[in-house]
């Protein structure tokens, strides 16, 4: 896959375990949802620079994992050699995010300044508290940010930056 192919993909999963005899995998999800890689056709699994492509055969919902069979996978041990590999899709294939609502891997990496104009850092991560996503911002220190209407003024994607209402000293 050439490097700017690289960058046309995004992790949504990890592969877990094989599981039973027929080539299953089982599957940890990074999406909203559980079931919501099964709307994707193709997979990539791998890591960066050594990704390979499947497509998807079948799956289903089995408890907090995903269950998925991939096409050329059809016993146990060619479920197991991909074990602990990530899964990824192409990025052109998500849908759209809703007004208002983000990608957490199109935020990774955005300036984030503040109303007086201040620079706070870069964002490098996103938790997720339960209440609300929160931003990890790194610049001269680590600022913990919520990520809600209250504090975050602007998203601006092309801009590649993040208006926040935050001052130094919070």
């Amino acid at each position: 896959m050439p490097p700017d192919a690289e960058e046309a993909l995004v992790v949504m999963g990890r592969v877990s375990a094989p599981y039973a005899v027929r080539g299953w995998l089982k599957i940890q999800t990074q999406t909203e949802y559980i079931d919501s890689l099964l709307d994707y056709p193709v997979w990539y699994l791998g890591k960066p620079g050594q990704w390979r492509k499947f497509g998807l055969a079948e799956g289903k919902v089995h408890g907090q994992y995903l269950l998925a069979h991939l096409e050329g996978m059809d016993d146990r041990n060619a479920a197991e050699a991909v074990m602990g590999q990530l899964i990824a899709v192409p990025r052109e294939d998500r849908p759209a995010a809703e007004a208002g609502e983000y990608y957490w891997d199109d935020l990774i990496g955005l300036a984030v300044v503040n109303g007086e104009g201040i620079d706070l850092g870069r964002v490098t991560g996103l938790l997720e508290t339960g209440a609300h996503d929160v931003i990890v911002v790194k610049g001269d220190v680590e600022r913990l940010i919520p990520f809600v209407d209250a504090y975050v003024r602007e998203v601006d994607l092309e801009a590649g930056r993040i208006l926040v209402d935050w001052g130094l000293d919070y």
